[in-house]
């Protein structure tokens, strides 16, 4: 079985060689590129915790030399990627919500934060964050730390394999990707092609865009992490391998 994997890099590679670990080759053909932005946090004294959504956020804090002023700080991480990249970048307390926005939103409510969060994202934001939990008395400064650039062409030989079945399944990890995906190869496509290649997703808000372009044989991981997607690729070679 050959997969495509349509994530950034560096987790591209890092699903790749887990996939080669499974015996399932891969290549990556990235969509989107994290790009540095010119920030300027607020004053960090004041901060009583850090709420996390992506590892990009995390890695331009890392660029940016100010994760030291940070370390004191606990953080509540969307999933457990996330929360392991903190720990890596050198956070003592992390929390996990177990991998949507919603589960932060209601973890940190439960949380009895004493003080404001500070909330390092991207530019194109999948949640408010600082809007749900006005509710819960929660205040939250979010800062725009990085953003994601989308690619504005596909490779032509990777969408010539992709048609002519060199390509068994695509990992889609995001729903913005799954957009991209849409745009770039969706409409090159055949018919036949979208019926016939599998697409394996994070979860169903990835999916929706892809359903909408025709894509049948779409798979939903069972959890939004990266365990449930190697799972859900294990299973399908085998069940391709007929074992």
């Amino acid at each position: 079985m050959r997969v495509l994997v349509t994530r950034p890099e560096p987790d591209a590679q890092a699903s790749i060689d887990r996939l080669a670990a499974l015996g399932i080759e891969a290549v990556a053909t990235s969509l989107l590129t994290r790009a540095a932005l010119d920030f300027h946090l607020p004053a960090l004294s004041g901060f009583a915790a850090l709420a996390v959504t992506s590892t990009n956020a995390l890695r331009a804090l890392d660029d940016k030399g100010v994760l030291a002023d940070l370390q004191h700080l606990p953080v509540y991480a969307v999933g457990d990627r996330t929360a392991h990249e903190a720990r890596e970048l050198g956070f003592a307390e992390v929390f996990s919500a177990g991998g949507t926005f919603e589960r932060l939103t209601t973890m940190l409510a439960l949380a009895r934060i004493e003080g404001p969060v500070l909330y390092p994202a991207g530019r194109h934001l999948s949640g408010d964050l600082a809007q749900a939990l006005v509710p819960h008395g929660i205040m939250v400064v979010t800062a725009t730390v990085y953003d994601m650039v989308a690619e504005s062409d596909f490779p032509d030989d990777t969408l010539v394999a992709l048609e002519s079945g060199g390509f068994d399944a695509v990992m889609v990890y995001s729903r913005r990707t799954a957009e991209i995906f849409c745009t770039l190869v969706g409409q090159k496509l055949s018919a036949a092609k979208k019926r016939d290649l599998a697409l394996f997703c994070l979860s169903e808000n990835v999916a929706q865009p892809l359903l909408g372009n025709h894509f049948t044989r779409v798979h939903l991981a069972d959890r939004p992490d990266e365990e449930a997607m190697m799972s859900l690729a294990l299973a399908f070679a085998r069940e391709q391998s007929g074992s």
